[in-house]
């Protein structure tokens, strides 16, 4: 049976009549601290808490609450079991009363919470040990006692914070260990004040554990949803009734909270909504308002009256808080100042929880402050909220390095080069890939941004020029953006030197929202690269968007790098999953959008789009792709990627652009395969002959009736029209178009058809083909046909449509199921029947008639005695007036 010897000091007894801010700390206290295993005395021995004082001083002004361990049901027992204790001498344990237990060992049961078997002798020395140790802790007191008359020391204010009455932070007990080796503080480390946070219950550091990121902590804000309505609520209706009590606002707005961390976040959340950014004390138009009772009942702070307030209201509800001094990049921040040998100019709070360390600042999380307007801006900001101490080292940097809670702290010369990133850049989930620091310097011209991401994102940036200590905006862009699956590239080109002021802005992909400010950079040009001005790209991005897979598009090689076209022309080639109809889109800065038409030409096909592209001057140019489900036709374009061309020379004459008004439906391809032709001959968009004549034969495997248009956009001389120059010919399903070209140039083909058994149904444009000719021959027109040239008619000679006159000319002509053929001119010629089927014969074309005729008579559908024939074609007889 354990002996128990109660210890009961005169100032605990008075401290029953004290408020509970008042309540000191209550700290396991362990009198030998040897963790030498050898040493029987930490076997058999405890100083515990007498419970019943301790409810005693909580009676006098509120209801008990239950231990942590008993309160905080998702606390596991690692984090609150007692463990070694480290330098407790330090710490501030004051009017406390004790209770000292000395468990006597028989018959090796194990000591009562310790779990460890004890001896007699061990027993024995340990009530030995008893005096001295009692007479310790009464000399600590007295010592305390005393220190608690002095001010407090070596506490460096910052700059907002230097007309507070309160005392300031003491260096932690954790710097003056320094020398033995760096550790992050915990509540074995704690620094001295934290002794004054009545009521305090620091649960000591757990060797088995490790301090939580914040997505541990909590999965979203979502979870605090409870917790933050009911703060939300009741600091209302406290502010409406002009209560302003630290202590009756914090048991108020934490009433139900069921674990410190929903404490922690209910004080969280009504400060950031109640307290604004005291702007004008700021700015030293008022005088301003640093006291907790002040802030709260004026609603106003500077930065260390939040951190001020905050900790106080941690103190009613037990939970050891700390305010943390340093250097902020906040307000007034300069990417390249430097904040050494300057006063720090920030405060922000560490708060314990289960035994680790957590940063906050709840004066960041309630909003920001327009300067150029003089006033604060709410903007409740989560980020800061029990940041992760990697993440929070970007932006705030301690006067003790011990507070940074890295393993391996940073210097102040590496604080300043950091990367600045708002708390957007955490929140959308991306990562800095390079640089690692602020200031980029171009090598041969170029310099590059890198940044990872984990959802799909969009990127863009703002450049301007550093002159004079004013902003200058650029007139173009200076850089080329490239979003990839995980990751965007900006590569920077400045045309001029200089710096150069960079910021980087993103929002998830596929919304419409506006672009939030991730990172900032600045950017020195000793010596430009000469680069000529880049294009607009209003659609953010170079190469194929992230998203291109869902619209159908498979990956492709182009990416930010400008292609590189020395003979004026490219040709883009994207494979697709399915079938998709594309349109394209070409800028350049000397380039009208109607001229730009014609430097586009597009093909479809069930599984690729091409892009042929024409250019017409140097420089770079912007090819957007544009794109949508073949069959879907209700559903809008969507922009599937945007390249970058740069055409070093070889620029094609403005006369030479593709013909005005080309679908984009050029060549074989999804249209024409639907229509049932297949096998083309040339599965080109376009076709460059030197002749100035070419056939196109492809099979049409559903019948239809097909029709062919030939144009130009400038003819050089007049002739006879167009249509001439095309000719039809049907071999069972196999057609064969020939077209021959009066003169050199670039034509557009047109290819129509139809259901022949429907008489109403228009004909519908199948697709165009471009024909270049470079030939100077002038070639004739073919004959002219009729209504009654039907399929399977074929001409064999003449094919060309314009005859000598006074001249034999032999005919060779294929007409299906006639019984008779003949010539029409200044006489009739009647054609024979040759073992192949074909009608031949010579004619002679004669000098006074301008048309020689081709008439055939067929069997079927004739009526009996009837001798009608009907004409097939024509063919003209050369004459000055139709020479061409």
């Amino acid at each position: 049976m354990s002996n128990v010897l109660q210890l009961t000091s005169e100032e605990g007894s008075k401290s029953k009549r004290q408020p509970l801010t008042d309540v000191d700390s209550q700290v396991n206290h362990q009198p030998n601290c040897n963790n030498n295993n050898n040493n029987s005395n930490n076997n058999n021995t405890k100083v515990s808490k007498d419970p019943s004082a301790l409810n005693r001083q909580k009676s006098a002004t509120l209801e008990e609450r239950p231990q942590p361990s008993e309160r905080d049901s998702d606390v596991p027992a690692s984090d609150i079991s007692p463990t070694p204790c480290e330098g407790v001498a330090d710490k501030s344990v004051i009017r406390q009363a004790w209770r000292l237990e000395l468990d006597k060992a028989s018959g090796g049961k194990k000591e009562q919470g310790r779990g460890a078997t004890t001896s007699p002798a061990a027993a024995a020395a340990a009530a030995a040990g008893v005096t001295s140790a009692r007479s310790g802790v009464f000399e600590k007191w007295a010592t305390m006692d005393r220190d608690s008359q002095r001010p407090l020391a070596k506490r460096q204010l910052s700059d907002e914070s230097k007309e507070r009455p309160s005392p300031g932070v003491k260096k932690s007990a954790a710097n003056r260990q320094r020398a033995g080796g760096w550790q992050a503080p915990h509540a074995d480390h704690v620094l001295t004040r934290l002794t004054e946070s009545r009521g305090a219950q620091v649960p000591p550091q757990s060797h088995a554990t490790r301090r939580k990121l914040q997505r541990e902590l909590f999965s979203s804000a979502d979870v605090f949803g409870k917790v933050d309505a009911h703060a939300i609520k009741v600091g209302t209706e406290l502010r409406s009734k002009k209560i302003y009590s630290v202590q009756m606002i914090t048991q108020a707005i934490t009433e139900g909270a069921q674990s410190d961390l929903q404490r922690l976040r209910a004080i969280w959340t009504w400060l950031c909504r109640n307290i604004e950014y005291d702007v004008s004390g700021y700015l030293g138009l008022t005088k301003k308002v640093t006291s907790p009772e002040e802030v709260i009942e004026t609603g106003r702070g500077v930065c260390c009256g939040y951190s001020s307030v905050f900790q106080q209201m941690c103190r009613v509800v037990g939970i050891g808080c700390e305010e943390v001094s340093g250097h902020g990049k906040g307000i007034g921040y300069r990417q390249g100042q430097t904040f050494q040998n300057t006063k720090s100019s920030h405060m922000w709070n560490a708060v314990n929880l289960r035994g680790h360390w957590y940063l906050l600042d709840s004066c960041w999380g309630a909003g920001r402050v327009d300067l150029d307007n003089k006033s604060f801006i709410k903007r409740y900001d989560d980020f800061y909220f029990l940041t992760d101490p990697e993440n929070f080292i970007n932006s705030h940097c301690p006067d003790e390095t011990e507070w940074q809670l890295l393993e391996e702290p940073i210097s102040m010369e590496e604080f300043e080069k950091r990367v600045f990133r708002t708390s957007e850049f955490y929140r959308l989930g991306l990562t800095l890939i390079y640089p690692k620091h602020f200031l980029l310097v171009t090598e041969n011209g170029e310099a590059t941004i890198t940044i990872g991401f984990s959802q799909p994102m969009e990127f863009t940036y703002q450049a301007s020029l550093q002159s004079g200590g004013d902003q200058k905006e650029l007139n173009s862009p200076i850089g080329l953006l490239t979003v990839t699956k995980g990751s965007m590239k900006l590569k920077l080109m400045p045309p001029v030197c200089g710096t150069f002021d960079v910021v980087v802005f993103a929002r998830p992909a596929n919304t419409t929202g506006t672009f939030s400010w991730v990172c900032s950079f600045t950017l020195e040009c000793p010596e430009p690269a000469p680069v000529e001005e880049l294009p607009e790209n209003p659609f953010l991005s170079w190469g194929l968007q992230q998203n291109a897979w869902s619209l159908g598009l498979k990956p492709c090689p182009y990416g930010s790098d400008a292609m590189i076209l020395e003979s004026g022309s490219f040709e883009l080639v994207l494979r697709t999953i399915r079938p998709l109809m594309v349109l394209c889109e070409l800028t350049h800065k000397d380039l009208d959008t109607a001229l730009a038409k014609q430097c586009l030409m597009t093909q479809i096909e069930p599984n690729q789009l091409t892009c042929h592209v024409l250019c017409p001057y140097v420089g770079y140019y912007r090819l957007s792709v544009f794109v949508r489900d073949y069959d879907n036709h209700g559903d809008s374009f969507q922009n599937a990627g945007n390249f970058l061309l740069r055409c070093t020379g070889g620029t094609i004459n403005l006369n030479e652009l593709f013909p005005a008004n080309l679908s984009p439906s050029c060549g074989p391809g999804v249209r024409t395969l639907n229509a049932g032709l297949s096998k083309f001959s040339h599965t080109a968009a376009q076709l460059v002959t030197q002749q100035g004549k070419c056939n196109i034969t492809f099979h049409n495997s559903q019948d239809l009736e097909l029709h062919a248009v030939l144009s130009k956009d400038r003819r050089k001389r007049p002739g006879h029209p167009l249509t001439r120059h095309v000719f039809f010919t049907y071999n069972g399903g196999k057609v064969t178009v020939s077209v021959a070209l009066p003169e050199s140039g670039i034509y557009k083909l047109s290819l129509y058809g139809k259901n022949a058994s429907s008489a109403n149904q228009e004909f519908s444009l199948l697709c165009d083909f471009v024909l270049r000719s470079s030939s100077e021959i002038s070639w004739p027109p073919f004959p002219c046909r009729y209504t009654a040239w039907q399929k399977g008619y074929v001409l064999f000679e003449p094919r060309t449509g314009l005859l000598e006159p006074k001249s034999l000319v032999r005919f060779r002509v294929r007409v299906p199921g006639a019984c008779r053929v003949s010539v029409q001119g200044e006489q009739r010629t009647e054609l024979q029947l040759n073992n192949s089927r074909v009608w031949e014969g010579e004619v002679y074309t004669g000098n006074s008639a301008p048309l020689l005729k081709v008439a055939a008579m067929c069997t079927a559908g004739r009526e009996v005695g009837s001798n009608n024939m009907e004409i097939i074609m024509s063919f003209d007889i050369l004459s000055r007036q139709n020479e061409l």
